[in-house]
């Protein structure tokens, strides 16, 4: 249990600590994830929709 204590500890000071790094990432533009999930999601069903022939 002393190792589990020791990994909260460690983990909960590197959660609170704010510094340089704001947990933002500049680099993911929200339009594009969502754009790519929703192609992905689409292409999903397309693909479900093909192997479902029961109908």
């Amino acid at each position: 249990m002393t190792a589990f204590h020791t990994a909260h500890a460690t983990l909960a000071t590197l959660a609170s600590e704010g510094g340089e790094h704001s947990g933002k990432h500049d680099n993911l533009n929200p339009y594009l994830t969502g754009g790519g999930t929703l192609v992905f999601l689409l292409l999903m069903l397309w693909i479900t929709t093909r192997f479902n022939r029961d109908r």
